[in-house]
């Protein structure tokens, strides 16, 4: 069974992923910022979370993307390293 998932794939996790962080992220600075002495409008606190939202999307593909890539590596690696020391070849 292929676990790998597509770029396409991994970008649309990641989306969802962040649109629900999005909303959490928008009531909680709704609450906390004004709370600190930052109060800010409902277009503040929208632009601020999309931006984030931005910055957020692309480092969780980036990041998927670069453990796809290597941690298969190293799983395939550490397979190999033990058949053969099952096998007694070290």
């Amino acid at each position: 069974m292929d676990s790998e998932q597509t770029r396409l794939e991994s970008l649309a996790e990641a989306g969802i992923n962040v649109m629900i962080g999005f909303w959490i992220s928008f009531i909680a600075n709704a609450i906390v910022l004004p709370l600190v002495g930052l109060p800010v409008s409902i277009g503040q606190n929208l632009l601020i979370g999309f931006f984030m939202t931005f910055v957020s999307v692309g480092r969780q593909y980036v990041i998927r993307r670069w453990a796809q890539a290597h941690l298969r590596t190293a799983r395939v690696r550490l397979a190999t390293y033990l058949r053969r020391l099952l096998n007694g070849n070290p």
